[in-house]
C-alpha cells in the first residue's frame, strides 16, 4: 500500500480539489484506491460522489469523572494533568473536570490513591465507511460541534484503511498544526496544494518546514495560477522542490466545482495530467506492486 497526503498550509487553495480529482482518475484507471476525508471538522470530499453508507463507527475518549465523597481534595490529579483539564479549589471543596480541555490520557487516574476517580466515555465524532460504485471506498472522519481535537477521530478513520489497497489518498487538513501531522505522519509521499498569492507562499514555507522536519518527501502543486505573481515558482526553484503540476485559473473549473462536478471527468487531459504526478510518485516512492 501506498499513501499519499494532500495538504495545503491553508484552507481555500484546492486541496479537496486536487484529492477528489485524483481519486476519480484513478478509479477510472482502474486502481484498487481509497480517499480518507481527514478534515475532520469539514468534510465534504464524499458529496462529489454517488455514495452508499455502508457502515458507521462513533469514535469516543474515556474522561473522568470524580467522586467527591471519596476525593480528599490533595490536587494530585490537578498536579499531573498537562491539559489543565481539572479545576481545584482545596479550600472549599470544589472539584470538576473541564471535559472540553481533557485528553484522554488517564495520568490523573493513575495520580488518585483514594479511588474518587473512574472514567466515563464521551462522543468524539464519527468514522463513515462509504461505497463508490459498490465498492468501499471512502472513509469520512467527522468531529463532533464544540470538540476541541479532530486527531482522535482521524487517527480512527486512518485504522480503517483496507490494507489491501494499492493507493490511499488523504485529504489532509488546512494549516501545520497537530491534525495536519497527524495526517501526514503515516504517509510515504504527501503533495502540497498552494496557490500563487503571498498567503499562498506564506503558508507553503510553514507547511515545507514542518514536512522537512518530519523528513517526508513531497512535492507541489500550484493551483489557480494565473490570478498573483511567479514567486511561488521562484521559491521552488530555489529551494529545489519539485513542481508537479500547474492548474491555471478557468472559471469553467471554478463552477464545474461549485456545482459538485469534478473536472477529470470531463476534461480527459486534465486527468492524464494527474494521473502522470501519481505514477511518477508512486514509480520513485513506491514499489512495483503499484507501478502501472
Amino acid at each position: 500500500m501506498m499513501k499519499i497526503a494532500i495538504a495545503s498550509g491553508k484552507g481555500g487553495t484546492g486541496k479537496t480539489f486536487v484529492a477528489t480529482n485524483i481519486f476519480l482518475t484513478l478509479l477510472n484507471n482502474n486502481y484498487n484506491v481509497m480517499l480518507v476525508d481527514c478534515d475532520a471538522e469539514a468534510p465534504n470530499s464524499a458529496a462529489f460522489f454517488d455514495t452508499r453508507l455502508l457502515r458507521e463507527s462513533e469514535v469516543t475518549q474515556l474522561v473522568p469523572v470524580i467522586n467527591t465523597g471519596n476525593c480528599t481534595f490533595c490536587g494530585k490529579c490537578h498536579e499531573y494533568c498537562n491539559y489543565n483539564a481539572i479545576f481545584i479549589l482545596p479550600p472549599m471543596k470544589i472539584i470538576s473536570v473541564i471535559e472540553d480541555l481533557c485528553h484522554g490520557c488517564g495520568a490523573c487516574l493513575a495520580a488518585c490513591k483514594y479511588d474518587a476517580i473512574t472514567e466515563k466515555p464521551v462522543s468524539l465524532g464519527k468514522v463513515s465507511l462509504y461505497s463508490n460504485n459498490s465498492t468501499p471506498s471512502i472513509i469520512e472522519a467527522r468531529m463532533n460541534i464544540g470538540v476541541m481535537s479532530p486527531v482522535p477521530v482521524i487517527k480512527a478513520a486512518v485504522k480503517q484503511i483496507d490494507h489491501q489497497t494499492d493507493i490511499v489518498i488523504l485529504d489532509a487538513p488546512p494549516g501545520t498544526s497537530c491534525p495536519f501531522i497527524q495526517t501526514v505522519a503515516p504517509t510515504d509521499y504527501v503533495i502540497l496544494v498552494t496557490e500563487p498569492t503571498p498567503f499562498g507562499l506564506s503558508d507553503l514555507k510553514q507547511s515545507v518546514e514542518t514536512l522537512r522536519t518530519m523528513d517526508k518527501s513531497f512535492g507541489v502543486i500550484i493551483n489557480r495560477t494565473g490570478i498573483g505573481d511567479n514567486k511561488v515558482q521562484e521559491y521552488l526553484y530555489h529551494e529545489e522542490i519539485t513542481l508537479l503540476l500547474e492548474i491555471p485559473y478557468k472559471k469553467e473549473i471554478a463552477e464545474m466545482y461549485s456545482n459538485g462536478k469534478l473536472v477529470s471527468d470531463t476534461d480527459p487531459f486534465f486527468a492524464r495530467q494527474l494521473l502522470a504526478v501519481v505514477k511518477d510518485i508512486t514509480q520513485k516512492y513506491g514499489n512495483s506492486n503499484y507501478q502501472r
